[in-house]
């Protein structure tokens, strides 16, 4: 999988830097082991609405907690939530801990829509799993959109609401 990814990649002359390490199955593990790359860090979601008829990529900062109810209610879907790992195995041909926005190669269809938080796409790069978590590839921002093109997949930027955090 991941070699078939790396050979598209480099067949469409998109550079990439590339690093493995051990698996990273949240960022909470990355930030466990201190690993120096260069590009943003990313929190990648992959949510469906109430129904099951519509998939979402998001990505954002590892730092954010996504408010769900506040998307919902902003992007005017019905309770949007996680999806399951039989949904995310269905759309995007991977396990659980190996999300990313390089998945979409996986979808054909284009069944799955791709948003990126507008405060994550000021980057001028991404860190993103080559569809396992044993590794990271790196892309700049022209790149990602390249990449997105090539894939039939198009881009909607959002504002991203956060969790409130009560008052101490």
């Amino acid at each position: 999988m991941q070699d078939t990814l790396l050979s598209f990649l480099r067949h469409h002359e998109l550079p990439f830097e590339y690093y493995e390490h051990p698996p990273l199955a949240t960022c909470q593990d990355a930030d466990k082991l201190n690993l120096e790359r260069s590009g943003a860090r990313l929190k990648n979601l992959f949510l469906r609405d109430n129904y099951g008829r519509r998939h979402f990529l998001l990505i954002t900062s590892p730092e954010k907690k996504v408010d769900l109810k506040a998307l919902s209610r902003q992007l005017s879907i019905s309770r949007i939530g996680f999806a399951s790992a039989e949904r995310l195995h269905k759309y995007l041909g991977i396990q659980p801990g190996c999300v990313s926005l390089l998945a979409l190669f996986n979808d054909q269809e284009s069944a799955v829509e791709f948003w990126i938080d507008r405060d994550i796409w000021q980057a001028d790069a991404y860190q993103c799993h080559p569809l396992v978590n044993t590794a990271t590839v790196v892309l700049g921002k022209e790149d990602v959109l390249k990449f997105l093109q090539l894939t039939g997949h198009d881009y909607q930027l959002v504002d991203v609401p956060q969790v409130c955090e009560p008052a101490v």
